[in-house]
Order: C-alpha cells, then structure tokens, then sequence
C-alpha cells in the first residue's frame, strides 16, 4: 500500500507525493459553525513538517468541515494541519469521516446527526474511507509542553471517529497529524473537525464538597455557640 504525505489550502491543496507523479487532490472547506474558520498555513521552510491548513476553533461548539476528492485507490496519506482555540476553552479535538449518501447506508448505526451535511452520512466500517486504519501511520496532537491522548472508534459501523483528548493545557497551537485513505479511490468525502468538553469557571465537584463542608462545620459552630449563651 502507497503512503504519501498531503498537504492542503482552505480551497485547495498541494499534494507532495512519495514518488514522482501527484494526483489531482482536492480540498475545499465545507462549512463553518460558532466561529470555526479555516485558513492557509504559512509557507514553511524546506524540510520542515507538512503543515497544510490552520483551523481555528474558538470555543466549544465551533466546527469546520473539509470537503476532499481525488485520493488515489487503496493509498494511505498523511495529513497534517494546525489548530488554534483549545487551552482554557475546550479540552477534546474530534475529528470525524462523513461519507456521501448511497447504497450502502443502511449500515449506519442510528439517525444521523443534525451537525451532518444534507447529502451525507455518518461512516461504517465497510464503505472504504478511514483514518488508514490498521496501517500504523501517526495519530497525534502536539502542543508545547505536552500532546494529546488519542483515542479511536473506527472498528463498527458506529463511525469514523477520532478523539484528541488532553488539550486543556495547551496555549498555543496544536500540531494535529493522522492518516486518511479512500479504499476505492477517487470519491468525494467530508472530514469534521469539531471542539469537544467546553471548559467553564465553574468549581471542580471536589471543590464544591469542600466548600459545602466548610459550611455545614459554621452551622454547626454558631449552634454550639448559640446554645452556650442560652445555657448561661
């Protein structure tokens, strides 16, 4: 099986093949909610990691949706792209295959969700677009000072599912790698980005017991008190 590295644009794409000839690969972005956007990277110097895309998810709720065609058949890519937003606002990127409607949907777990474009599905495991599962390709999410547990829900036909979990911590960007594949090659599919566990100032529950003791202790203080001073 090929493997080759894709970059993309938010319209189009720059495909830096592992041989000589590059496919006709494309890329557009979809649609945007809450504030998503997605942007092209800075041109990066020779030799520098395939950095393709900057998507910027300002808050939980915010999604950007890719639009890509043009993959070869049964060939593994790398893709790379950065993500700003995470840190004091949301904690888990998820990024998500939704494959076109058509014969053999009736495979999909469930109804399909609302945040799913007119015309598309959720994916199952026998309609050939994946994460390159099993081809043990990266799966990461960087940030200084630390990365991202990842986690997969790609073996059912519940979807194509990718969590990076552990990104609260993050001030800057995130460095977002995985694999893609389109098994038949040649076919039109989305991939969601989308931010996950909206963080608030609200106390830990820990916190919450603690201060509710805390309380229940001065209760329980001013009744003694109370009732020493009838006593008297």
């Amino acid at each position: 099986m090929l493997k080759r590295c894709l970059t993309v644009g938010a319209v189009a794409l720059a495909l830096l093949p592992g041989v000589a000839s590059a496919e006709p690969v494309t890329v557009t972005t979809l649609t945007t909610t809450n504030g998503g956007s997605v942007l092209p990277a800075p041109a990066g110097a020779p030799g520098a990691p395939l950095v393709g895309l900057i998507v910027n998810l300002p808050t939980a709720g915010s999604s950007a949706v890719l639009a890509l065609s043009g993959l070869a058949f049964n060939t593994d890519y790398v893709m790379q792209l950065m993500v700003f937003g995470a840190g004091s606002t949301w904690n888990t990127l998820r990024a998500e295959i939704l494959d076109p409607l058509d014969g053999d949907d009736g495979l999909d777990v469930g109804s399909t969700p609302s945040y799913v474009p007119a015309g598309y599905s959720t994916s199952h495991d026998t309609d050939g677009f994946s994460f390159a599962q099993r081809s043990g390709l990266e799966r990461s999410a960087a940030y200084l000072g630390g990365t991202a547990s990842v986690t997969a829900d790609e073996m059912t036909n519940s979807g194509d599912v990718l969590l990076f979990t552990g990104v609260a911590g993050a001030s800057d960007s995130l460095r977002v790698t995985f694999g893609l594949r389109d098994w038949a090659g040649d076919r039109s599919f989305l991939v969601r980005f989308s931010a996950e566990d909206g963080l608030s100032e609200s106390p830990e529950p820990a916190s919450m017991l603690l201060i509710g003791t805390g309380l229940a202790g001065l209760a329980a203080i001013r009744r003694r008190r109370a009732g020493a001073t009838a006593q008297a």
